[in-house]
């Protein structure tokens, strides 16, 4: 079985984490499949310098600190959504790619914009940590670990 990762993760060491900045402002978050057809758990991580994929023990070990070292603002969550769930129902029309005055950050993919029959836009409902929006589960960094070591 598949699942998407969106995790808020504000200090991990091995990933180029995907930042927008706006004034005093940072949201960070970072994507990741983690398949798991068996006994053991995969991490297919485009942005880690680790291998690709990695087991996700390793993952884990290498990439985040305890939470216990950090501020309560500081520590990870990670929203788990079903793969199916997540190719079904993400949409983005590319708005967070642009500045307010409308003018691209870096220039779009060539491609189209992912949308549903019935959503243009709906990445913050990925990327949100609140727990009563969005699709799938937020997690804290014990919860998700928890869920996906096997050994």
């Amino acid at each position: 079985m598949g699942q998407i990762s969106t995790a808020h993760n504000p200090d991990a060491e091995k990933q180029k984490l995907i930042q927008r900045v706006t004034k005093n402002f940072t949201n960070d978050y970072h994507v990741l499949f983690l398949y798991h057809p068996d006994d053991r758990c995969l991490v297919y991580d485009l942005d880690s310098e680790l291998p690709f994929p990695t087991y996700f023990h390793k993952y884990v070990t290498e990439t985040f600190r305890t939470d216990q070292i950090l501020k309560p603002d500081y520590f990870r969550y990670f929203r788990v959504v079903p793969a199916p769930v997540y190719l079904q129902n993400l949409a983005s029309d590319r708005r967070h790619m642009k500045r307010s005055d409308g003018t691209w950050i870096k220039p779009p993919p060539d491609y189209n914009c992912i949308k549903t029959a019935t959503c243009s836009h709906n990445l913050e409902d990925f990327i949100s940590m609140d727990p009563s929006r969005g699709f799938g589960e937020v997690l804290n960094l014990t919860q998700f670990v928890k869920k996906f070591y096997q050994q």
